[in-house]
């Protein structure tokens, strides 16, 4: 007999138990709909049986009978948005939710095409998505008749978005180098444009000092590589760490810091940014780096969703999830816990 975990019951198997359609045991659960008193008590002594705890907000997404939530991203390459989406998918899946993911690129007409379609499929909300948290997508959502969350993208100010907390990343890096006794930690980053470069450059300099170096340029490897060559054109004031803004910047310095003969770490630690797994596992040491957490950022964004939905109140404002410190060979030290 296969016995299913107590925290693992879902309502289609106390329907498939209780011998009633999906609908009928939210129904039933929920004290709604019409059915016969024997039927309601039977799905509401089976839910028992089972360890079923009734979630609101999945009753009354099944009371809508739409099953799916809409995720609209400009982030054609999926950078950002793909472990997003796979948090949104893991909020949602035990409520029989399904996520519909339109790529909408910088382009108003598709993104207006894009939305329309989700109003037709009547998904019962959207979450709005991007490549950078200062910029909004080319389309209007505040009007809609389904709740919005936005997640790694702006949204307007009474709305609820979901943003990694790119300065507490940034301290936790920059302290865990000063922890390593580093002398001169300097900043590689990308352009000043950027909100999270702002945010990222303020919370090194809150640890080290005003006086700490930043140098601002694109988010490539040939900056990172570009940068180390600026840095040890006066060799007598080099670093001996350098935090860089994400691991694409990373690559290029360890890189350009090998082909100078200096050893990472132990003549230079390097900490990157971001968590790009593709990138800092392949890093030749691999890349310590800052997490931004996006998997976690997607599950709460789904979340939110869900509840707003279910008719919850879910205060507006901007919320800053916490980034994560992965420590790996690039800077030295033993990993913390």
């Amino acid at each position: 007999m296969n016995i299913l975990k107590p925290g693992r019951i879902r309502i289609y198997d106390v329907a498939n138990a209780a011998g009633v359609s999906i609908a009928t045991a939210s129904k039933a659960l929920n004290d709604t709909g019409r059915m016969t008193e024997e039927t309601r008590e039977r799905v509401k002594r089976v839910a028992t049986e089972m360890g079923f705890r009734p979630n609101a907000m999945a009753r009354a997404l099944l009371s809508n009978r739409s099953f799916t939530v809409g995720l609209l991203t400009n982030d054609t390459y999926g950078r950002f948005t793909l472990p997003l989406m796979a948090g949104v998918s893991e909020a949602l899946v035990d409520q029989g939710v399904s996520v519909f993911l339109c790529t909408i690129e910088d382009d108003p007409a598709l993104a207006k095409v894009h939305v329309d379609a989700m109003l037709d499929k009547q998904v019962d909300g959207i979450i709005a998505s991007g490549k950078r948290i200062d910029r909004r997508l080319p389309v209007d959502l505040s009007n809609l008749p389904i709740p919005v969350v936005y997640a790694f993208t702006s949204g307007p100010e009474d709305a609820v978005t979901l943003v990694s907390d790119d300065a507490q990343g940034s301290r936790e890096a920059v302290r865990w180098l000063v922890g390593l006794g580093r002398k001169r930690v300097v900043h590689v980053t990308g352009p000043e444009s950027f909100v999270s470069v702002a945010e990222r450059a303020n919370a090194y300099r809150e640890v080290v000092g005003a006086g700490g170096q930043v140098l601002h340029g694109p988010w490539s490897e040939a900056w990172g590589h570009e940068a180390v060559g600026k840095l040890w054109s006066t060799p007598d004031e080099t670093p001996d760490a350098i935090f860089c803004g994400n691991d694409q910047i990373a690559r290029g310095v360890v890189d350009a810091l090998r082909e100078r003969g200096l050893r990472v770490p132990e003549d230079v630690s390097v900490v990157g940014f971001d968590n790009w797994e593709i990138v800092a596992a392949a890093t030749r040491p691999p890349l310590t780096t800052v997490d931004m957490n996006l998997k976690q950022l997607g599950r709460e964004a789904g979340r939110l969703i869900l509840a707003l939905a279910g008719g919850q109140a879910v205060e507006p404002g901007i919320r800053k999830l916490p980034c994560q410190l992965v420590v790996r060979q690039s800077c030295g030290g033993i990993p913390p816990g």
